[in-house]
């Protein structure tokens, strides 16, 4: 029981000293995480379980919607996203159809992998006369 309560309490952490940057990649990867799990819940034919994950995938598509900054032009195309995103979400629970689901993961997967790099690209980089100062 130690292990696991380290491990949140890590979890926890890490959730408290991340930039919005980085909380919004650990959604994303959440959400994929739950898209994934309903997939494999569905498969196993556990109705409940794909339930209880596709709800908390629809929250974090909700939590990016609430959030959504639409000062900036592509927040617009984004809502719309999220919204079919949503959407898809709702009709897989329905259904409990899996193929609803392998159809929007590439399309979350994608949003992760382009905020990700978008975060790498506004990281600082070192300047080379800094290493040889020291």
């Amino acid at each position: 029981m130690v292990p696991n309560k380290a491990y949140n309490l890590y979890r926890e952490n890490s959730v408290i000293n991340a930039s919005p940057g980085e909380l919004t990649l650990m959604l994303y990867n959440g959400l994929i995480r739950f898209i994934m799990q309903a997939q494999h819940a569905i498969e196993e034919k556990d109705p409940a379980k794909a339930h209880h994950y596709i709800i908390k995938a629809q929250d974090i598509v909700m939590e990016f919607r609430i959030t959504l900054d639409h000062q900036y032009e592509i927040s617009q195309s984004l809502d719309m996203l999220y919204d079919y995103i949503h959407r898809q979400l709702v009709e897989a629970n329905l259904k409990k159809d899996a193929s609803i689901l392998a159809e929007i993961l590439p399309i979350v997967t994608d949003l992760r992998d382009t905020w990700a790099q978008a975060l790498k690209s506004l990281k600082p980089v070192p300047s080379p006369g800094l290493e040889q100062a020291k």
